[in-house]
């Protein structure tokens, strides 16, 4: 039985910690918050609930097997998981509206030649049909393996190009830059490419620079649904850290880590702010690099020869500013559980997000609203939670937001300032084409701003020469490894649970692991 010492509490981490678990080691998670889940979080007041993290889960398999081969418990046994159907409605900045059915790709099509005219949804199923070939060229080995020694053979990009007209075929894949531009040769709807670029922006992309394989993202959506759990997304990080206890795994909040201990070239326990060290055999850390970094006294985690992690990315990833709104009057009963307003001006929202300039919310920007019929997010049935969000630069008034007093699953409330009052109000505004009548329905709001360390990059992709990929899980360090969204496989509900994965095999198989076959 070995000692392990995992750094954080986060998905990534917790997944880690009870697979490691049930292997038979004994595993200590110190976490210097007052909760876990990390960025999946909820915030509750009167008998409302919104969930300020993720709002759906996608790649549900990730966590079924998790449950599974850590209690032989299906997920939906602590769980109660159902499909949200529409996936999403869409309403588009001409006014045009779409509701997409979940995990059809037929009805979808149907769906976008009724709303869009004739050869939009071929057009779609057409692209998606280019995006499944580049998921099944990196599904493995960005998704189900540690990340390979020759990772640069994953900088090419598996998108695969439209036939040339005339004489010379096809074009080579990898030829096709990024997903804009894809989305302006293929889709050529402003509409259609509206679609496209907020699922990007979704995930904390910029679709100008984002290499055309980020179509994997409303691939994986389409193909394998959006799930919700009852009672919030905040419910399966309960539901996890619970298994987590089952199997014996120990938690200790407030417990900040300030250094990874070395011994004999190999990672040798933590030690905490509060004087006290805690020996282990091995360590894993669910923190960003610069974090892990710091944790080393300066120490470079990763080689020369390996993925390196963009230098202060994270104080460059785009958050989600999250406004709750308690409402009065019921739910519709035919209300969509996603709706996504796109902005009127996509070109102006993409230079606020990821520009040089001063970080701030277009008049209107795109909003996703979440409307879940779910009893346990409102105190009765004459009431409704809505949740609110917008992508926001990290820097800026926005970012900057002051917040409140910690509530008790880590989420702060901030007291308005002028600046995030003003933001909140554009995003109602924007939400009355979701929710006709909002604003006079508002019993009150909370206003959410991005917390530190809360904004994670989106999944690893292939092609930019590797830009977009994340560092191995495997450090230069021995027996120190990297769990969560800053490493491979990269953020996300699901790549976060397959990282937890990926790290336990790392450590239970030995570092020549190469994945479950």
């Amino acid at each position: 039985m070995a000692r392990i010492a995992v750094i954080g509490a986060g998905m990534g981490a917790m997944a880690a910690a009870a697979r490691l678990a049930v292997a038979g080691h004994r595993v200590a998670v110190y976490e210097r918050g007052t909760t876990y889940g990390g960025a999946v979080r909820r915030f509750e007041r009167a008998g409302f609930g919104f969930d300020t993290g993720p709002g759906l889960l996608h790649l549900p398999a990730v966590y079924r097997d998790l449950f599974v081969k850590t209690g032989r418990e299906p997920l939906e046994s602590v769980l109660e998981l159902s499909q949200v159907d529409p996936a999403a409605r869409h309403v588009f900045a001409d006014g045009t509206a779409v509701s997409l059915p979940n995990a059809s790709r037929a009805g979808v099509l149907a769906a976008l030649d009724g709303a869009l005219g004739a050869g939009a949804g071929e057009r779609w199923s057409d692209f998606l049909g280019r995006a499944r070939e580049a998921w099944d060229r990196t599904r493995r080995p960005l998704l189900e393996e540690p990340l390979w020694p020759d990772w640069q053979v994953l900088g090419r990009d598996p998108y695969p190009a439209l036939p040339k007209r005339g004489l010379f075929g096809r074009r080579r894949p990898g030829t096709d830059g990024t997903l804009a531009e894809v989305a302006r040769r293929e889709l050529k709807d402003p509409r259609l490419t509206a679609l496209l670029e907020s699922c990007a922006l979704a995930y904390g992309f910029d679709p100008r620079t984002v290499p055309a394989s980020a179509a994997v993202l409303p691939y994986m959506e389409q193909t394998f649904g959006s799930w919700y759990p009852r009672g919030g997304v905040r419910a399966l990080a309960d539901a996890l850290y619970e298994r987590c206890l089952d199997r014996k795994v120990e938690f200790t909040f407030g417990a900040e880590v300030t250094r990874v201990i070395e011994a004999d070239g190999r990672a040798a326990g933590v030690e905490l702010r509060d004087g006290g060290c805690a020996e282990a055999d091995t360590v894993v850390a669910g923190v960003a690099p610069e974090r892990l970094t710091a944790l080393l006294k300066g120490a470079e985690p990763w080689g020369p020869e390996d993925v390196r992690p963009v230098a202060e990315e994270s104080r460059r990833t785009p958050g989600r500013f999250t406004v709750a709104l308690a409402l009065r009057g019921p739910r519709p009963a035919d209300a969509a559980h996603r709706t996504v307003v796109h902005a009127a001006d996509p070109a102006a929202e993409l230079a606020a997000v990821f520009g040089a300039g001063p970080g701030t919310l277009v008049d209107r920007p795109t909003v996703t609203v979440l409307r879940p019929d779910d009893p346990a997010s409102r105190p009765d049935d004459g009431h409704e939670a809505v949740t609110l969000s917008a992508a926001i630069a990290p820097y800026g008034d926005l970012a900057r937001t002051p917040v409140g007093a910690e509530h008790p699953d880590g989420v702060r409330p901030a007291a308005e300032t002028a600046a995030s009052a003003a933001a909140a109000d554009r995003l109602v505004e924007a939400a009355e084409a979701a929710i006709p009548g909002l604003g006079e329905r508002v019993l009150w709001r909370a206003v959410l701003p991005p917390a530190e360390g809360e904004s994670v990059p989106g999944p690893a992709l292939a092609g930019a020469g590797g830009r977009f990929l994340r560092p191995a899980n495997r450090t230069r360090i021995a027996g120190l490894y990297a769990v969560g969204g800053w490493t491979h496989p990269g953020g996300g509900l699901a790549h976060a649970g397959m990282s937890g994965a990926l790290v336990a095999g790392l450590i239970v198989n030995g570092d020549d692991w190469r994945g479950s076959q």
